[in-house]
């Protein structure tokens, strides 16, 4: 499995969501962030999704679309994430995470900088498990991809918490000299 990494290309595919749509990937006219997260229930991932989905209308501002990947399985991500107003994908197979070269790590949930976010995901979101084939030790990967196919930015996950927030993809978009629609 080999990583990505800024400047390199991504295949043109169409991607279905669990939302029964399809997506192009790269978006013709907008910045594409995918972002590959856990399992459906994960309330590291459900926090950070939720505060995303606070502030879609600025992302939307800005021209980016979100791809949210997660190796859990459609009925899963209907379960857990109907709410969010963006697309989900289901990618129980991992086929999409070994496209991009996402990892799994133990550290993913030993490490203490996750803990935090791991409390307060509990705290707002609850416990939830993986289901079957699914897994804890996902790590999260962040992409940035312009219309032509090129990644602009990159970041691999070093633990569950290590991810863009909602500034920092807005920063990036802003350095790439995209300023919307």
């Amino acid at each position: 499995m080999k990583r990505k990494a800024a400047g390199d290309v991504v295949e043109r595919r169409v991607i279905e969501t669990v939302q029964s749509s399809t997506l192009a990937l790269p978006h013709p006219a907008k910045l594409t962030h995918l972002q590959f997260r856990r399992f459906a229930g994960c309330p590291i991932c459900n926090l950070h999704l939720h505060s995303f989905a606070q502030r879609i209308g600025e992302l939307a501002a800005d021209g980016i679309q979100e791809i949210v990947v997660f190796h859990s399985s459609r009925q899963a991500l209907l379960e857990h994430g109907p709410a969010l107003p963006f697309a989900l994908v289901a990618d129980p197979a991992k086929t999409l995470y070994e496209a991009f070269g996402v990892e799994a790590s133990i550290l993913s949930v030993l490490h203490p900088r996750s803990w935090p976010a791991a409390a307060r995901g509990l705290l707002h979101h609850g416990v939830s498990l993986p289901g079957p084939g699914e897994g804890p030790l996902g790590l999260p990967t962040d992409f940035l991809i312009g219309t032509d196919g090129r990644i602009l930015a990159c970041k691999y996950g070093r633990h569950a918490d290590d991810h863009w927030s909602v500034d920092e993809l807005r920063e990036l978009a802003a350095q790439a000299g995209h300023t919307g629609p």
